[in-house]
């Protein structure tokens, strides 16, 4: 390894507005079992198949019927 790297001619990352954040969500347990259960079915983790479903929502545009009590 070079002990200075030169870095004044590189560029910003194009894909970098697609990088996975971290966050905290509280969910439901049977929300969690959900996923799990699906995890298991198909080989994906379950955070990955969470984050898929809400991408797919998103991308969608998909809005909750929420019920006003």
């Amino acid at each position: 390894m070079r002990k200075e790297y030169d870095f004044s001619k590189s560029v910003k990352n194009p894909y970098a507005k697609h990088l996975i954040k971290k966050v905290t969500l509280h969910l439901g347990a049977d929300v969690i079992s959900y996923f799990k259960e699906l995890a298991d079915e198909t080989g994906i983790s379950y955070q990955n198949l969470t984050n898929l479903y809400l991408r797919d929502c998103a991308v969608s545009r998909k809005k909750l019927n929420i019920l006003k009590f």
